[in-house]
């Protein structure tokens, strides 16, 4: 497929929920103009405006709108006339309310304030009425809530669908793996995609045409569809050397190896060979009695990549709720806000940032900001660097979906 690059046609895109920016990044990449980002938490916009907007200047941001994190429901209620004025110069409106109280990974939570964020988007997208939209949402996005009590119970992706049919949309949405698309995790999302006006099927398209480009879009960035954890990480291991970490005062950070994959290759492309040490490439500490039943189940587990919970969890004295052994051969898990969750697959120690965002497909360059990590009851204010990769839309599939919806309006 030939993808008209034109220079002189500007496609604009607003990113609402933006994070720290992985949606935003594969659209860069992928040749969008963004008009701006709207992300509540400081941490998160920290690090999107480092590189997005500082860095690589991706947005042609408004006056009128304050270059700071920013809530979308103040947004919608202080800035209405702006953005009903935006009406017919926006191309596509991107991104998707926060998933904690959807996700699977956890206990989903009913009640949970985020999930009425839903709205939110629906009132922004009745005020601008963007030509597309790409939503984006867990899995559990599309279960309903309680549906043993309430065999009535709707779940929000058909609230969200039935809204954006009454603003004239024709609308599809599906459950994608990403890990189709060149990145290395297990990782399934409900993508949604809605076309202003268009007759029945047009969204339809989407999902045909990302299809029909992968194969030449991987083949462009010599990757292969099947990226193993170790085709991703292997030249970050911690037996490369350690130096003071940069950013985090009394820990060490590892350095880089030597390219072992055309993955690496591609996530270091813009790294300087003079730079030693990676990015949020920071390990943690860990106890005597932790390193010694990490190396114990390196040694002597028999299974990687399958959680150990339960009894098993007990008899080799773990005592956080669970972890998984990765293995080097295979996808990686889904990549969470919990770096407790994963064991490196031939080293005694959890994951960095880095090594997560790697797997995110997050490119070397691209840095994190704020804290590593935060706890108790901070989780719910705070979102550390950890938070930030593990809550991304991946730049690797977020670039072919932006080089499709391209295709789509040309």
């Amino acid at each position: 497929m030939r993808y008209k690059m034109e220079q002189s046609i500007k496609y604009t895109v607003i990113d609402l929920f933006a994070g720290c920016g992985g949606l935003s990044l594969g659209l860069y990449q992928a040749g969008w103009n963004g008009l701006f980002a709207i992300e509540k938490n400081p941490n998160a916009f920290e690090t999107l405006k480092y590189n997005l907007i500082d860095g690589k200047n991706h947005f042609d941001w408004p006056e009128w709108l304050p270059q700071t994190n920013l809530d979308i429901i103040e947004v919608n209620k202080k800035y209405s006339k702006q953005l009903i004025a935006l009406r017919g110069k926006v191309d596509l409106v991107a991104g998707g309310p926060p998933c904690q109280g959807f996700s699977m990974a956890g206990k989903r939570v009913e009640d949970d304030t985020r999930n009425q964020l839903v709205f939110s988007y629906i009132d922004f997208i009745r005020m601008v009425l963007p030509k597309l939209i790409l939503f984006e949402n867990v899995k559990g996005f599309t279960y309903a809530f309680d549906k043993k009590r309430n065999q009535g119970a709707v779940p929000y992706s058909r609230m969200v669908i039935d809204r954006l049919q009454e603003l004239g949309y024709d609308v599809q949405g599906q459950i994608i793996d990403f890990s189709k698309y060149g990145v290395p995790q297990r990782r399934k999302r409900f993508i949604l995609i809605g076309v202003k006006d268009g007759v029945k099927g047009s969204a339809q398209k989407f999902i045909q045409l990302l299809d029909n480009q992968k194969e030449q879009f991987l083949k462009r960035n010599r990757l292969s569809e099947y990226c193993t954890i170790s085709d991703a990480i292997s030249d970050l291991l911690q037996q490369n050397g350690q130096e003071e970490t940069p950013d985090r005062k009394g820990f060490n950070s590892g350095l880089y190896g030597d390219v072992q994959s055309p993955y690496q290759k591609l996530m270091r492309k813009e790294i300087k060979n003079t730079q030693r040490i990676p990015n949020s490439h920071s390990f943690a500490h860990h106890s005597k009695e932790k390193r010694d039943i990490f190396e114990r189940l390196l040694a002597e587990y028999p299974l990687r990549g399958k959680r150990i919970d339960g009894n098993s969890r007990e008899n080799w004295g773990i005592r956080q709720r669970g972890i998984t052994i990765l293995d080097s051969q295979a996808l990686a898990p889904t990549i969470t806000n919990m770096p407790d969750d994963y064991l490196h697959y031939c080293e005694p120690r959890i994951m960095t940032v880095r090594e997560c965002a790697r797997i995110q497909s997050f490119p070397d360059w691209y840095e994190f900001k704020s804290k590593y990590t935060t706890g108790g009851k901070l989780r719910k204010a705070e979102v550390p660097r950890y938070s930030q990769v593990g809550n991304a839309i991946p730049p690797l599939f977020a670039q072919q979906a932006g080089l499709v919806l391209k295709e789509m309006l040309s």
